[in-house]
């Protein structure tokens, strides 16, 4: 699944945190959901749902309960139909793309050397798209698209139409953010 493919058209994804942000992202204009909650008994209801209103849902590994974060929890989410996944992690990043879900490695960038960091975090795990936190962080989303030839996701702290028309401008290929307001913005 190519980044283009999951963004075209909409370029905002909504970071979603409970199942009130849920229900209100599948009836927003977004494309793609990043589910930052979820567990082994509710993935399953969460990956139909999002499918039946026509939506890309990506599981975050690091904030899904009861379910391994290793090759036979990704085979699970694989099995349930979850399009891809968001983790901090390299190692799990690698795993998913060998199973052929899509991936976004999540990156919080606090310093010059977290920058390093992470773009050789990249060079190893070759995630399909890149999320860059906090998203407000413009200059630094400008560094990341000049230094990989990977898709940017700038996240977090997005709360206002200028900022991710900034991240944009910058290089950044979508946004996500859990700004409901946002959610029917480009």
């Amino acid at each position: 699944m190519s980044e283009k493919a999951v963004f075209e058209g909409r370029r905002v994804a909504a970071a979603v945190r409970t199942e009130e942000d849920f229900t209100e992202a599948l009836k927003s204009k977004v494309k793609v959901i990043f589910m930052q909650y979820s567990s082994i008994l509710t993935v399953e209801d969460l990956i139909r749902r999002c499918h039946e209103a026509g939506k890309t849902i990506f599981i975050h590994m690091d904030f899904t309960d009861g379910i391994g974060k290793d090759r036979a929890g990704l085979e699970f989410l694989k099995k349930l139909g979850a399009d891809g996944i968001l983790t901090t992690k390299t190692s799990i990043i690698r795993l998913a793309r060998e199973l052929g879900l899509a991936t976004v490695q999540r990156f919080f960038i606090v310093d010059s050397h977290s920058v390093d960091t992470a773009v050789e975090s990249i060079r190893i795990a070759k995630p399909e798209m890149v999320e860059i936190m906090p998203g407000v962080v413009v200059k630094k989303i400008r560094e990341f698209a000049e230094r990989v030839n990977t898709p940017i996701l700038a996240g977090g702290l997005l709360e206002y139409r200028e900022e991710v028309d900034d991240a944009l401008d910058a290089g950044a290929t979508a946004v996500s953010t859990a700004c409901r307001d946002l959610w029917n913005y480009k």
